[in-house]
């Protein structure tokens, strides 16, 4: 089969490499029928020093069943599965807690000799407590939309529970990808009311209009923070959601969050240490949260106004390539040309 494998920093290749088998009874085989580009693959395409193997690339996709092992009970050939960008068994003290992410028997995609999504087909370990069924064919118009459960929407939603979003709230939003867009939605279905959404790509910004954003902020800095703050009396709002990463977004946050609210994280950060004393988080009681979304757990609860048509998500997908043209949507990506790129295998 066809895959996609990164050898170093902008170095993305499709190569032929052996179909997956069953290796473990409780496997699935699945063929990709949609995946995409993540804003958090641009990592390694800036940083990845070379690698003569290579990595498999991919952690969101749909697809079919092809192949099920003897002891897979909730999944047959032919059904249409959403994968979460974590593999999970459902069953450990974790995954009971919804923190799918700290499975203790699960892992992620693209590692420890499990391939990746931007493939033509994959093995799924777990498969029962890591895939949920949806109950559509695969030229249902509403693939981009459900793919978005595979990560971003999920993340996103993360984002806006973890910050403990809901009708009371003011909420800013940090960053225009398609995860500070799926945060724009998720505050928006958690009933905030005012939603700033800082950001300076217009298209990306417009959308995120339409996904409930009332005011956009487009400077950056000590000039993006103090609009916040006018747009606030002064005050910043009680939920800021960050969703790039780097440490001027951080500082961001600590810029225009509320005394007494909180910083939601779900931008992998690109550093290790921040300023969390007294006078950025101790001295206001900044509650500082976040990580990596576990996505399983919020499949099943968006996935019906996803079917439904009450919400879009799959509209952050403006750029379609094929799995062979694969590298050129890193390049589309990396550019800003385009917000998220789908992949059709």
């Amino acid at each position: 089969m066809r895959a996609t494998i990164m050898y170093g920093a902008g170095d993305v290749r499709v190569e032929t490499v052996p179909d997956p088998a069953l290796q473990q009874p409780t496997d699935a085989i699945v063929r990709v029928v949609r995946a995409c580009v993540c804003g958090s693959d641009l990592h390694p395409y800036h940083n990845m020093p070379a690698t003569p193997g290579g990595s498999p690339m991919g952690h969101e996709f749909v697809g079919v069943v092809e192949e099920t092992g003897r002891e897979v009970s909730t999944l047959k050939k032919g059904d249409f599965v959403i994968a979460p960008f974590a593999w999970s068994d459902g069953t450990c003290d974790f995954c009971r807690e919804g923190l799918q992410t700290s499975c203790r028997h699960g892992g992620f995609w693209a590692g420890n000799g499990i391939g990746g999504g931007q493939a033509e087909a994959i093995r799924v370990p777990l498969a029962d407590g890591t895939l949920v069924k949806a109950p559509v064919g695969e030229d249902s118009e509403l693939l981009p939309s459900l793919l978005t459960l595979s990560d971003v929407f999920g993340t996103g939603y993360h984002a806006a529970v973890k910050g403990g979003v809901n009708q009371r709230t003011t909420v800013t939003v940090i960053g225009d990808g398609a995860v500070g867009l799926m945060a724009v939605l998720s505050a928006k279905r958690l009933g905030a009311e005012r939603i700033i959404l800082m950001g300076r790509h217009k298209t990306r910004t417009d959308l995120g209009l339409e996904f409930g954003a009332t005011d956009v902020v487009a400077e950056r800095g000590d000039e993006g923070i103090e609009k916040v703050r006018e747009l606030t009396g002064g005050d910043g709002t009680h939920v800021v959601l960050e969703a790039v990463g780097h440490m001027p977004a951080y500082e961001q946050s600590l810029g225009v969050v509320r005394p007494g609210g909180v910083i939601s994280r779900v931008g992998v950060p690109q550093y290790e240490e921040a300023p969390i004393g007294f006078g950025t988080l101790f001295g206001p009681n900044i509650t500082l949260t976040g990580g990596p979304a576990p996505v399983r757990a919020y499949i099943e609860e968006l996935m019906p106004d996803v079917l439904d048509g009450k919400i879009e998500p799959g509209k952050v997908f403006d750029h379609t390539v094929g799995l062979d043209d694969v590298a050129e949507g890193y390049r589309a990506m990396d550019s800003r040309e385009s917000l998220k790129v789908l992949v059709r295998p």
